[in-house]
């Protein structure tokens, strides 16, 4: 089972004690629903949803208002930032932080993630429910499986060929990769439409339709073909980094669960594999409020505002229960997960293969 270091956890004097149970959950979620955070922040969200879609306006304005200089490539910055924050209410709406009306979290989901951003709100919806169900689960979270990366050794050694050229030098890699992911987000959408019902998947393929079609008709309206491929493109990269940068912190290198042996409660369960971004409102408005990961998992319902006021509790109480609670600053997160990278790659880079399976 993969330690985070110690240096970096909050746990009361004397260590951690053992495991606790599932209904060490429970005087928790009574003191969090007695104060209020499980309530519903509709209007706060409308507020962000309407600034949101003005941002969204305004870039677009500004491209057309730029028009066909190469200048007008640096806008794919702050278009690439709307819509990471569009993302973001696309992932409040999924988890029902905004409004408890399945209905209309589904139109919002489908809106901020098919028609604005490309995004299929039915793949994610099922890959971001596996993961939160069993975060850092290397058979169960999606977000551990053997891809471009891989996160335990064992899946390091059975890699062969150019992927283990890759996962020896994959810390080094791992953010000139996230340029890609904002076109690996769209792709398995796309691919995942063979998965869905005939009528989700009508609708969420046409909304991706309209989505493709706005955007490359937008982007030809105001600028040449030559200059409208470029903008997409590093779009689509910075996009994809800014993504990446938000969701990475919260759970690589944290602690993974043995499957064959740890059977945990949902407090140590989501407490123990994640980890808190220290910060102001800057941090919580460039992260989108994935910097309080742990309460975020302990309450994936908990609109995004609450999250702030829920953290003081959640601390003192895993403090009560001698869990250790994880946080740190923004650039020292990301150096945890890149040493979590490297030592995954070590026995490749020596030559030497893992004596045996494991999550080492």
């Amino acid at each position: 089972m993969h330690q985070a270091p110690a240096a970096a956890t909050l746990a009361p004097p004397g260590g951690a004690a053992s495991p606790p149970a599932g209904s060490d959950f429970a005087p928790l979620l009574r003191e969090v629903r007695a104060a209020g955070l499980l309530r519903r922040r509709t209007r706060w969200y409308a507020v962000q949803i309407t600034l949101n879609l003005l941002a969204l306006v305004a870039v677009a304005a500004a491209v057309a208002a730029v028009g066909d200089t190469w200048w007008v490539i640096a806008l794919a910055a702050p278009a690439a930032v709307v819509w990471g924050r569009t993302t973001f209410v696309g992932h409040d709406a999924g988890h029902a932080q905004i409004t408890a009306n399945r209905q209309v979290s589904a139109v919002l989901g489908l809106t901020h993630g098919n028609l604005l951003t490309g995004l299929s709100r039915s793949w994610w919806n099922d890959k971001h429910n596996r993961h939160h169900a069993n975060p850092n689960h290397i058979d169960k979270d999606p977000d551990v499986a053997v891809g471009a990366l891989v996160w335990t050794r064992h899946q390091a050694a059975l890699r062969q060929g150019f992927t283990r050229w890759l996962t020896r030098h994959q810390a080094r890699l791992f953010f000139p990769m996230l340029l890609l992911e904002g076109l690996n987000l769209k792709v398995s959408g796309l691919r995942d439409l063979r998965r869905q019902q005939p009528r989700e998947r009508a609708v969420e393929a046409s909304l991706l339709v309209v989505h493709y079609l706005a955007y490359t008709g937008l982007l030809l309206a105001a600028l040449s073909p030559g200059k409208a491929l470029v903008f997409a493109l590093v779009h689509h990269a910075l996009f994809g980094l800014y993504l990446g940068l938000a969701f990475a912190p919260g759970h690589k290198g944290m602690e993974m669960p043995d499957p064959q042996r740890d059977r945990w409660g949902h407090l140590r369960r989501q407490v123990v594999t994640s980890r808190n971004i220290r910060g102001g409102r800057l941090t919580d408005w460039w992260l989108g409020g994935l910097n309080y990961q742990i309460e975020h998992h302990l309450f994936p319902s908990m609109p995004r505002p609450h999250l702030r006021l829920a953290q003081p509790l959640v601390r003192a109480h895993c403090a009560g229960l001698g869990l250790p609670y994880t946080e740190t600053g923004l650039i020292a997160s990301y150096a945890w997960a890149l040493r979590h990278m490297h030592d995954v790659g070590a026995p490749l880079r020596a030559g030497v293969e893992p004596a045996a399976p494991g999550n080492r």
